[in-house]
Order: structure tokens, then sequence, then C-alpha cells
């Protein structure tokens, strides 16, 4: 077996995700909310390299998309995660430089930061030469945060707990996705807030983890119309409450033939189900017009999770 080569960089590829379903439950006693989700790994990466470091010395630089809104101290999810992991399973002296090559949008509900934390985890792991299992790696990750579990294993899983507990999903078929960004960002803790107000109000629609039957029924037979029929989010009438112009977006999508559109994780980025690449060109197309949309992506599903790249 070739030993590893502890002076070169490390890199991993992580993509990001796109929530088919999100169905959100009240608020339990320790502040958090219960979901049952369907995550989809989307072929929009971020890169994350780790080099090799002084004893004690941990750095973090960015590049790429909204680099400059993003903070490279212990702030930083990957940060943390470097961290958590020589603490755990190696030694807390060890040293690394990362450096996160940014695509995915920064707080579009894409779970960038957690795609970050999780390449972060498996790069210093290999770069390290440490011991670890995909469970000890998997189990760290779900301290770290709710979505980046599924940064590690990617695909198509379903969620349960606060997004950590996953079941892997046997889908059939490639999907054709354009994603929609908006001129502003939205924090998911704002969102969240949001929806418990709405759901305080008398009438509202009682909370309910249990997954639609009609989103998993879809990907087992690979019915990309009973997909785009399908798709739901419990957070997108918070979102659309705090960002009213992200209906616009929606409706043009719809208007310019997308088979299914939803406000993405906690928003505002807006996903487009189109029906094969060259309607989701023709999308692409007709959604850079709208003035809602500060710029557009075309990509498939699903992808596999955090790996390593020459």
């Amino acid at each position: 077996m070739q030993a590893i080569d502890q002076t070169a960089p490390v890199r991993v590829r992580v993509p990001a995700k796109v929530n088919l379903a999100l169905c959100v439950g009240d608020l339990d006693q320790d502040g958090y909310h219960p979901l049952g989700t369907v995550f989809h790994a989307l072929g929009i990466y971020d890169e994350v390299v780790a080099s090799p470091a002084p004893d004690g010395h941990t750095s973090l630089t960015i590049s790429g998309e909204g680099a400059d809104e993003l903070p490279t101290d212990e702030r930083n999810l990957a940060w943390r995660a470097a961290r958590l992991l020589a603490g755990r399973h190696g030694d807390p002296a060890m040293g690394v430089a990362l450096h996160l090559k940014k695509q995915i949008p920064v707080a579009g509900g894409m779970a960038g930061g957690s795609a970050d934390a999780a390449g972060a985890l498996l790069a210093c792991s290999v770069l390290w030469d440490l011991d670890t299992t995909p469970d000890d790696l998997h189990s760290l990750a779900a301290e770290l945060g709710s979505d980046v579990p599924f940064g590690l294993l990617g695909g198509t899983a379903i969620g349960r707990g606060r997004g950590d507990q996953l079941v892997p999903m046997i889908t059939r078929g490639t999907y054709h996705w354009v994603l929609a960004m908006a001129h502003e960002g939205l924090g998911t803790p704002g969102v969240f807030r949001r929806f418990d107000e709405l759901q305080a109000r008398p009438g509202a629609r009682p909370s309910s983890t249990d997954i639609p039957s009609g989103v998993t029924a879809a990907l087992a037979c690979g019915d990309v119309r009973a997909l785009g029929a399908a798709l739901c989010n419990d957070l997108q009438e918070a979102a659309l409450d705090l960002r009213p112009e992200l209906r616009e977006t929606l409706q043009a999508g719809l208007d310019a033939g997308a088979l299914g559109a939803l406000v993405s994780g906690s928003g505002p980025t807006c996903a487009f189900l189109a029906a094969n690449e060259a309607a989701a060109m023709d999308l692409r197309a007709a959604l850079g017009q709208a003035p809602t949309v500060r710029a557009t992506r075309r990509t498939t599903g699903p992808v596999p999770g955090a790996s390593l790249i020459g």
C-alpha cells in the first residue's frame, strides 16, 4: 500500500443540496425543529483544500462565490470541523491551512457552509492520516450541524430528526434543475422564527414531519413530472413572507415551463425542475431575464457526496 504524502495538499469536492421535501415539526424543548426531509445533492460544488501547517496553526482562506461575506476564523463551520476532528481523533495541536473555493451560493438555502464542513472533515482526516471510519466522520458532522452529514453522503437520502439521521434512497434517472439566485440572502434562524410565528396564527396547518408519499414514489420510478408536482417545503411560506419578491421568481419559472418550483431550504435560492436538458436551457434563459433574479445556474442531480479529487 502506498504511503500517504503528508506534505501534499488534499483536495475534496463537496456538492450543494436541495430539499425535495422539507417537513418541519414543532419547536422542541431543546430549541430545535424535528425534520422530515428528502435531501438531493446537486452538481454545484465547493472545493476544500487542506494543506500542511505547523503544529498549533489553523488558517482559513476563501475565494470565489461570496468569499467576502464569510468569516475566516472559528466562526466558520469548516474551521470548527477541522478543530473538532483534531480534538477527537488526532492531536489538538495538529495544524492545517484550509482554503475554500466557493461556487455554492452563500446564504442561499443550499447548505454551502455545511458542505464545506463535511469537506474539511474528509480532507483533514486524509491529510493527518487519521484512522477514522465513515461512522466517525458522520458523528462529528452531526455535532456540527443538521446538513453536514448529508454533505458527506450525497446522492438522495431521507433525513429525520435534525436532518442527521439519514437513510440513502435508491432513485431512478438524472434530474435537471435550474437555480435562480436572489439579490439578497436569507438567514436560516430568521426563517425558522418566522415559521414559528406563522404556525402560531389561528387556523394554521398543523406541523408534521411526514414526508409526502408522492415525492418518494416519483423518485423510485423516475417520474420527473410526478416529482415536480410533489415538491414541497414547509419553510417556503416564511421565506416568501420575508422576501415577497420570491413569489415573482417562482411564478416566472412556472410560466417558463418548469415542472415544479420551490424555495430551496430556508431560501432565498429558488429551484426549478425541468423535463430534460433542453427544457432546462430554455428555462435558464427565461429566468435570466427576471428582475428578481441575480444569477442562474443549470445543474443535475443526484451526485455523490464529499469526494477526494486529484
